[in-house]
């Protein structure tokens, strides 16, 4: 069957399933948009220490992947877009949102610029829709290109050398967000300094009918440095340590949205660096100008929280005892040594040193408990190396 016709069938596997479907002993999967991916394989703590100290592998086929080519193709995402493109040079990734007409949050992901004129927009929910409505006008061609394309997030200290000793020549010499090809066993692979876990890491990809290859090819290379394949859970870890947002965790995409009230815009996600009022008309420009001079209802913040009980889906409360905010992602970070949180709180809460509390609701034993612990605003993000940026990217 034509993988393109995913309407005709349910559930896919990836191009991997091959390799990690033997690798996943806990059998812990679960559906993202039509692909099957593991939760986690063996152990959540030991695939999440992977990423910190050597290196986690990520099956990331089932990440939405939009191709844009054609004479108005940057114009087109410089409307599309809320940050200027033009100035993301070939070969170059970088990070983007798009908006509603009232300035209000679709969705959020990276836009590549491969080749001149040539563009590739990854998301985690499907665009396709939006994209050709807001194609109207333009001389461009939009391709879904989920099924086509392979793909695996390599994060971890030890990933440039393993990817060297896989026999990618020099590529300790790509910058963060850079974008380089590699010829393997006669197909064109694709290496981006990218990657959801704040930390040195890169991301492959590759034609389908290369994927099992290229995966035996890695992970010989990474045998002797540690390498693990990681779910869902361990890459949700080391994301909240970054300190990146979620759709649909942390905001709600705003084509989905039923309720008024429950989407944000750029600014009320902390994004306001990715709006770009000197390029010409985008989407939702008007309005977030108009938010801009009144200001915004809402601030996303990062939290320092007392205690080791996460603060999940917990409400933060200020010194006065009225509920100020919730929490939209929470953990223990084993890295940071805290009890961190990402929370999203009315305007004008959320300047350091705001008096804050978080209401914990825990279990044990079959009985609830109840805690209020002080939440600390931090500015910055919990978890930033200095091997994150640096180039050449170290050995280790």
């Amino acid at each position: 069957m034509n993988q393109k016709e995913h309407f005709r069938k349910f559930v896919y596997q990836t191009a991997f399933d091959s390799r990690t479907s033997r690798l996943n002993q806990l059998k812990a999967v679960h559906r993202w948009k039509d692909y099957l991916v593991a939760d986690a394989y063996e152990d959540v703590a030991l695939e999440y220490f992977a990423m910190r100290n050597s290196t986690g592998v990520f099956d990331l086929c089932p990440m939405t992947k939009h191709k844009i080519s054609g004479p108005d193709a940057l114009d087109y995402l410089n409307r599309l877009l809320t940050r200027d493109v033009s100035k993301l040079k070939p070969a170059r990734v970088s990070y983007c949102v798009w908006c509603d007409d009232d300035g209000q949050v679709i969705d959020d992901g990276t836009v590549f610029h491969m080749r001149e004129g040539e563009y590739m927009l990854c998301s985690q929910e499907r665009q396709l829709d939006w994209l050709s409505i807001s194609a109207l006008g333009f001389d461009v061609t939009i391709e879904e290109v989920t099924h086509d394309i392979a793909a695996l997030a390599v994060q971890g200290p030890t990933s440039c050398a393993i990817l060297r000793d896989m026999g990618l020549a020099n590529i300790e010499k790509l910058k963060p967000f850079g974008i380089t090809w590699f010829d393997f066993e006669g197909s064109e692979l694709m290496v981006s300094r990218t990657g959801f876990t704040g930390d040195l890491g890169y991301e492959v990809w590759i034609e389908p009918a290369k994927a099992e290859a290229l995966w035996d090819a890695l992970f010989a290379a990474g045998r002797i440095r540690g390498i693990r394949a990681i779910g869902t859970h361990a890459l949700e870890m080391t994301r909240i340590e970054a300190g990146f947002i979620q759709a649909g965790v942390d905001f709600l995409p705003a084509d989905s949205a039923v309720r008024h009230g429950r989407t944000r815009s750029p600014f009320e996600l902390g994004l306001s660096w990715l709006v770009d009022f000197k390029k010409p008309n985008f989407t939702g420009r008007q309005a977030l100008l108009a938010e801009k001079e009144r200001g915004s209802r809402f601030n996303l913040v990062k939290l320092d929280i007392e205690g080791n009980k996460p603060a999940k889906d917990a409400y933060i409360y200020n010194g006065k005892n009225k509920v100020v905010g919730t929490v939209t992602s929470a953990m223990w970070s084993p890295t940071a040594k805290a009890n961190i949180a990402l929370a999203s709180l009315h305007a004008p809460w959320g300047k350091p040193g705001d008096d804050l509390y978080a209401e914990i609701y825990y279990q044990r034993e079959l009985k609830w408990n109840r805690v209020k612990a002080r939440a600390t605003v931090v500015e910055g993000v919990f978890f930033d190396p200095e091997r994150r940026k640096v180039t050449p990217a170290r050995d280790y």
